[in-house]
Formats: structure tokens, sequence, C-alpha cells
């Protein structure tokens, strides 16, 4: 069953991020620190560790990368909840950081966590060849940084006050950036790990990332906060375009299943080896949070 499966990849990141922040120095930092990665479906550290398998990784190497890029989504997470960014006081079902410690403390907990995705990918547990990890290091530098997922989040606050709404084709591009580029980064992992060709995995991520954001708008709507674990509809509120919007809920349906139908066929080079890939880009559709 592909939720078991999902469960317990969350359950070996989950217990590597423990251990690692556990050996930092007692402080109120490492505290928020490990609060800021609990919980979460931990799809991108699944992609990580799926790929990864497909590949004939050591699960101890994919481990590592997994971790990294859960470090650094939870930092984005942590700051995107700041008072100057999105303002939210929930995630993931408990109080931000920054109304849990305090908006600095929110600042240099997400400094700490960007800095360890980036120390996990340096570190030879990674990989043996040092090239291995500096292209692991820049690739998530170049999906994280102002050409990937922060670019992204700025068009995402310029768009809270722009003139007129964007278009489909803006939130398109909006989103390859801001959700897009670390589920590419992941799924791509595996192949990057071996060495090799990652067009495949790179053609479902595409897809996949899409149908992910397509996904959160429709659940924005339609979701239950509590299950949510965070606040919905905010984007409508704050008169914000975005799939369902410009698409009508069930346009937006329609073409969530038909970017998990292309994700899906993006795998057949791999055959049956790749279904629980297959599986993941499912549940994206189908989930409840």
């Amino acid at each position: 069953m592909f939720p078991n499966r999902l469960d317990q990849r969350a359950t070996q990141v989950a217990a590597h991020l423990e251990d690692i922040v556990a050996r930092y120095p007692a402080h109120a930092l490492r505290d928020a620190m490990a609060y800021a990665l609990r919980g979460g479906k931990r799809m991108r550290a699944f992609l990580v560790m799926e790929s990864a398998a497909l590949h004939d990784v050591p699960e101890a190497c994919a481990l590592q990368a997994a971790a990294a890029v859960e470090a650094l989504h939870a930092y984005s997470l942590v700051h995107d909840d700041l008072p100057c960014m999105d303002d939210d006081d929930l995630r993931r079902g408990q109080p931000t950081v920054h109304i849990k410690w305090d908006d600095a403390t929110a600042v240099l907990v997400g400094d700490a966590l960007q800095t360890l995705a980036f120390q996990l990918l340096s570190d030879p547990a990674t990989h043996t060849d040092p090239a291995v990890r500096v292209a692991l290091i820049a690739s998530l530098a170049q999906a994280s940084g102002a050409a990937g997922m922060v670019l992204g989040q700025a068009l995402d606050i310029a768009a809270e006050t722009a003139e007129t709404p964007l278009t489909l084709d803006q939130i398109t591009q909006l989103q390859g950036h801001k959700t897009g580029a670390l589920i590419s980064w992941s799924a791509e992992a595996g192949a990057r790990l071996a060495g090799a060709d990652p067009s495949a995995l790179a053609a479902y991520a595409r897809a996949l990332g899409l149908a992910f954001q397509i996904a959160d708008d429709i659940l924005d709507v339609e979701g239950d906060a509590a299950k949510a674990g965070k606040r919905l509809q905010k984007d409508a509120d704050a008169g914000k375009a975005t799939f369902v919007s410009l698409l009508g809920l069930e346009g937006a349906k329609s073409r969530a299943r038909a970017l998990t139908q292309e994700a899906e066929d993006a795998l057949a080079p791999y055959g049956a080896a790749a279904d629980h890939l297959r599986q993941a880009a499912r549940f994206v559709i189908s989930r409840e949070s």
C-alpha cells in the first residue's frame, strides 16, 4: 500500500534529521529547528529515496540527500510563515515557529536549516565522489535560489499587490519555481547520485510538481483546515488568481488528472520498478491534506 510506503520513508528521514539536529549545542535554536522539522508528508524526501532505489543507490546515501531537501523545504516554510511574508500562525497543525518563539528565532531557524541542507550534501556519507557532491549542491542551490524557489516566492508576493490578477501562464511559471523546482530536484536526485540520465525523472517531476500545486489550490477550496493543518482559502480571500479561479473547480481537477497521467507516462523507461513513483503521482491529487 502506498500510504505505508510513504510513512516508512517519512519515518526514516525524520529519525535521521532528529539524530542530526540533536548533535547541536543545547539551545532554543536547536529546539526550534527540531520543532520546524516535525510532521509533514515528506513527499520530497520520498521522491529522493524512491528515485535512488530505482538506480540501486545505497539507502544511506539517499537518506542524506532526502534529509537535505527536507531541511531546505522546512526553512522555506518557516520564512514563508513570517509576518513580513505570508503571516501564518499555523503550519502542519501546530503554531508556526515565530508564534511559538519569536520572529528573530524563526529567521535564525530558517538560516540554520538552509545551511544544514548543504552541509548534508557536502558530507562524504552522501557520496564518495566529491564531484557528485558538488553537483548535488550546485543543483539544489539553483533549484532553491533566485532562479528557483525564492524567485517563485518573490513572484507570489508581487502578485498580492498587482493591479491585475495573474494569467494561467504566469501562475504556471510562478509555481514552476516556487513548488516545482524542489520537487524536480528531489525526483532527479536518485539519477544524479547514480551518475545516470535524469531526463525521464525530470519529465515526471515537471508534471508532478504542477499537479501538486493544482491539488493544493483545490484543497484550499474544498479542504478541511483541521486535516490540512493550516489556514485555508487565503488566496481567495486576498483576491489572488489560482488554478481554480482561472480553470474552475472541475477544470482544475481535470488538468490535475491529465498531469498525473503525464507523470506516470514519463516513467515508462523504468517499467514496474517505478510503481511507487506512479502511486505518488496518484496520491498527490487524491490527498486530503
